[in-house]
C-alpha cells in the first residue's frame, strides 16, 4: 500500500501588495487602475482638450467692453492656463474623480458678446464670480437640484443644443467664412457667404483645410484630433504668409513669435468688480446674465459628470461616486475663472478621452491639471494662432453638441415650440439669454393656456416673470 507524502513544501498563501500612499490616497487599485494608466489617462484628457488655451482668448479677445477695452491675448492665455490647472488639481485632490475642468465654451461666448459689451471687464468677471459663490451655495444648499427638477428636460436639452448652433456660428464668423451683408437694412439677406459672396483668400482655404483634416480626425477617433487640427492649421498659416505676405487674417497674424518660452502675464489675476455690473447693465439686465450663467453651469456640467463619471464606472445605485465633492469643485470652478479673468470653469466632455485610456481616479486629473499649468510658460505660443486656424474646433464642436437634438420629443407640442425657440433664437440673436428666456415662457404660456398651471409650478412661473421683465425692459422704462 502507497503512503502519501504529508512532507511537501509549505507554499503560504501570497500576502496582498501593499499599497502606496498614493495608491490609498487615490483608491487607484480598488477602481481597477494602475499609476501608469492614470499618468496615460490624464496627459490624453490634456492633449484633447488644451485647444481651449488657444480658442478662449479667440473669443474672449474678439469683443470690447463698455470703454471700449479689449483683453490681450497673453492675458487671456494666462488666465485660461492658470484657472484651468488650479480646478483640474483641485478636482483631484477633492473630487478624487477623472475630470479636467476649463474655461467653458458658450459660456466664454456670453461673456464676451453679451456680457462685456454692457459693462467693464472688471464688472463682467465680477458677475462671473458671483455665478461660483451661487453654485457652490446652491451645491451646498440642495436647491441646485431643485431648480434643474424644476426645468423640463426638453428645454435642458434645447440650451445645449442652441449653444452649439450659437458656437459654430462664432466660429464661421470668426473665420471669414460668413460675413455681414454691408446693405442689410436693404437686402433679403443679413449674412452671406465669405466676401461679397464668395470665399477668396488664403485665410479661408486655412480654414476650410483645417476644418477637413478635424472632422477626418475627429471621426476616426484620434487622441488629440482637435489639436493635431489647429497646430497643423497654423503651420500652414505660417508658411502660406511667409510665402505670400497675406494681410487679411484679422486680429492674430500668423508669425513665428521671436521668443517660445515668456513669464505669464497675471494682470487680469484679481482685477473684479463684484457688483459694478448692475449699475453698469441694470440690475435686471445683469440678474438675467447672472442667471443665464448659474443655468448654463448646472446643466452643461450635470451632463457631462453623469456621462463621463458611468463610463468610468463610478456611478452606482444611478449615483455618482462622490458627487457632492464633484458639485463643490465645479462651482470653485466658475469662482476661479472669473478671478482669474478667464471665462467660467466648467468639466469638459474630453475628459472622456482619458477615461478611455484607463483613467479612473482623481490622479489623472493631477496630471492633467500639471500639464495646464506648465503652459503658463509658454503664452507667446498662442500669438501665433490665427482665428482661421482655431476656429474649425467651434464648428466641429457645435455639431457634436447638436447630436443632442436625438433627446427631444418632437412630437409632443408642448415641447416643440418652446424647444424650437430657444434653439433657433440663441444663434439667430446672438444671445443664450434670449434663447432661454423665450423658451421657458413659451412653454409657461402653453401650460396655463392648456389649464396644466399646477404643471408648471411656483418657482418656473417666476423664472418666467424674470424673463418677461427682461425681454420689456426698454418699455418698462420709457414707461415710467
Amino acid at each position: 500500500m502507497t503512503q502519501l507524502r504529508t512532507d511537501r513544501p509549505h507554499h503560504p498563501e501570497p500576502l496582498p501588495r501593499k499599497e502606496s500612499a498614493v495608491d490609498r490616497f487615490f483608491r487607484i487599485s480598488r477602481r481597477g487602475s494602475t499609476v501608469g494608466r492614470e499618468v496615460r489617462g490624464g496627459i490624453t484628457t490634456f492633449v484633447a482638450m488644451c485647444y481651449i488655451v488657444l480658442l478662449n482668448p479667440l473669443i474672449l479677445g474678439a469683443s470690447a467692453d463698455i470703454t471700449g477695452a479689449r483683453l490681450t491675448t497673453e492675458q487671456v492665455t494666462t488666465a485660461t492656463a492658470l484657472a484651468a490647472g488650479i480646478t483640474t488639481i483641485l478636482m483631484g485632490l477633492v473630487g478624487n474623480a477623472p475630470l479636467a475642468l476649463a474655461a467653458g465654451l458658450g459660456v466664454n461666448g456670453v461673456v464676451a458678446f453679451q456680457m462685456a459689451p454692457a459693462m467693464t471687464w472688471a464688472q463682467a468677471f465680477g458677475l462671473v464670480v458671483l455665478e461660483g459663490v451661487c453654485i457652490v451655495l446652491m451645491a451646498v444648499s440642495g436647491v441646485r437640484e431643485r431648480i434643474i427638477n424644476a426645468i423640463p428636460a426638453p428645454l435642458k436639452v434645447a440650451i445645449t443644443v442652441g449653444i452649439g448652433l450659437y458656437i459654430a456660428l462664432v466660429g464661421l464668423v470668426s473665420a471669414g467664412f460668413v460675413t455681414r451683408t454691408p446693405d442689410a437694412a436693404h437686402s433679403t439677406v443679413p449674412v452671406r457667404m465669405g466676401l461679397g459672396g464668395h470665399l477668396t483668400g488664403w485665410p479661408i482655404v486655412i480654414f476650410c483645410l483645417g476644418l477637413l483634416l478635424m472632422i477626418v480626425l475627429v471621426s476616426r477617433g484620434v487622441p488629440g484630433a482637435v489639436l493635431i487640427s489647429i497646430l497643423t492649421a497654423t503651420v500652414l498659416a505660417v508658411a502660406v504668409d511667409a510665402v505670400f505676405r497675406v494681410d487679411s487674417w484679422g486680429l492674430v497674424e500668423p508669425k513665428v513669435p521671436d521668443h517660445i518660452v515668456a513669464s505669464p502675464d497675471f494682470s487680469l489675476l484679481g482685477h473684479i468688480d463684484l457688483f459694478g455690473g448692475f449699475a453698469s447693465a441694470g440690475a435686471v439686465t445683469a440678474a438675467v446674465f447672472l442667471f443665464t450663467l448659474v443655468l448654463s453651469g448646472f446643466f452643461d456640467a450635470m451632463g457631462t459628470i453623469t456621462s463621463v463619471s458611468e463610463e468610468a464606472g463610478l456611478v452606482k445605485d444611478g449615483k455618482v461616486e462622490g458627487m457632492g465633492r464633484i458639485l463643490l469643485v465645479d462651482g470653485v470652478g466658475a469662482f476661479a475663472g472669473g478671478i482669474t479673468g478667464s471665462a467660467p470653469n466648467t468639466v469638459f466632455l474630453e475628459s472622456a478621452a482619458g477615461v478611455g485610456e484607463g483613467a479612473r481616479t482623481g490622479l489623472a486629473s493631477i496630471i492633467t491639471g500639471g500639464l495646464f499649468t506648465a503652459t503658463l510658460f509658454l503664452t507667446p505660443l498662442a500669438a501665433v494662432v490665427p482665428a482661421q486656424a482655431a476656429a474649425p474646433a467651434l464648428v466641429v464642436i457645435g455639431g457634436m453638441m447638436m447630436a443632442q437634438c436625438r433627446r427631444i420629443p418632437w412630437q409632443e407640442l408642448d415641447f416643440a415650440i418652446p424647444v424650437f425657440l430657444t434653439i433657433a433664437l440663441i444663434p439667430f440673436t446672438y444671445s443664450i439669454t434670449n434663447g432661454i428666456g423665450a423658451g421657458l415662457i413659451a412653454y409657461v404660456l402653453i401650460r396655463v393656456g392648456k389649464g396644466k398651471i399646477r404643471e408648471v409650478g411656483w418657482l418656473l412661473g417666476i423664472l418666467a416673470a424674470v424673463f418677461a421683465v427682461y425681454f420689456g425692459i426698454e418699455g418698462i422704462t420709457s414707461w415710467f
